[in-house]
């Protein structure tokens, strides 16, 4: 069973496979056979933008009822303990989504439909997972996936196309699964957040966040002088990241979600730079990888202020080169 994410074509997922739970731990995914496709509605002409007051999900999804009253009375964070049940959407290892972090997605399977749809009703929230792949004796094929490298995320736009939706996300924080609730016709299941550890000493930590977001500018300043396609954001990946972070998240949901200043700032760093070749980005995709398993902030900050002043080097010396019209 795969699954792959394609910047330009959107969400794809193997149309052969379905995803079942294991009852065992870590939680687990196996193939099964598949069910019925349902035949895509077409969408309605107009989409208003999801977190304004005249948003209609009825208007993407023609023909589905909306959630009923004893469904909205429904609670969905519940007092007893921090956890959320949430839609769930799977990626391969190399597409993991670090918190700050923003991507956009082209849903435009009619289960993805509905998770978007589901997801605009649970105050704009689902949760981006990682299936990584591990060997079971007990299975047919002796492969099965495990549900790692969860984040909460936060749809920031959506914009309807002519088929399905580009969906801009944005990584909150780390979660934990544990458990999975429903497998048709999208995953579902119950989070709890994850966060790094207190920090012994705040004052080494705050020193350290000043020390990146130094060098996190200065790399913006950079990237932003070197040369670009007419048709590309001045904007880095790295600017959107940091100052994302550097602001009080606004998100539906509890604080214990949320991650510290601290940790936010940690994770802005774990962005592609301009024009990063191919083994760059996959060194940033091992760092990202590891970020997402450190649970101390401090060796998280030591570690991405190290990459960036690495970045800061390459960038310097494309910079270089370009003066040279080489």
């Amino acid at each position: 069973m795969t699954f792959s994410h394609c910047p330009t074509a959107g969400l794809c997922a193997n149309p052969s496979a379905r995803c079942l739970l294991l009852n065992s731990a870590p939680a687990l995914l196996r193939p099964v056979p598949p069910t019925p496709f349902v035949t895509r509605k077409p969408l309605a002409p107009q989409l208003h933008h999801p977190l304004s007051p005249s948003f209609d999900s009825a208007k993407l999804f023609p023909g589905r009822k909306r959630p009923g009253r004893c469904r909205r009375r429904r609670r969905l964070f519940p007092s007893a303990s921090s956890s959320l049940e949430l839609p769930l959407l799977p990626f391969n290892t190399s597409e993991v989504l670090v918190p700050s972090e923003s991507k956009v997605l082209h849903l435009y399977e009619a289960r993805y439909l509905a998770l978007l749809e589901e997801s605009l009703s649970r105050k704009n929230l689902f949760v981006h997972f990682v299936l990584e792949p591990i060997f079971m004796p007990g299975s047919s094929d002796g492969t099965s996936f495990a549900a790692k490298y969860g984040c909460l995320v936060l749809i920031e736009k959506v914009e309807q196309l002519d088929v399905g939706a580009l969906v801009s996300i944005r990584g909150v924080g780390r979660v934990k699964l544990l458990n999975f609730v429903q497998a048709e016709p999208f995953l579902k299941g119950l989070v709890e957040p994850v966060q790094d550890s207190v920090a012994e000493n705040p004052s080494e930590t705050s020193s350290k966040v000043d020390q990146l977001t130094e060098s996190l500018c200065n790399l913006i300043k950079l990237e932003i002088k070197l040369k670009a396609p007419k048709e590309a954001l001045l904007q880095t990946h790295t600017a959107n990241s940091l100052r994302w972070a550097e602001n009080t998240p606004s998100v539906g949901c509890e604080e214990s979600f949320i991650p510290s200043l601290a940790e936010r700032v940690s994770f802005a760093a774990l962005q592609p730079v301009s024009g990063s070749t191919e083994s760059e980005l996959l060194k940033l995709q091992r760092e990202k990888l590891r970020a997402m398993d450190i649970k101390e902030t401090l060796e998280r900050l030591e570690d991405s202020l190290v990459l960036v002043k690495e970045n800061i080097s390459i960038v310097a010396a494309k910079l270089a080169i370009q003066s040279l019209g080489m």
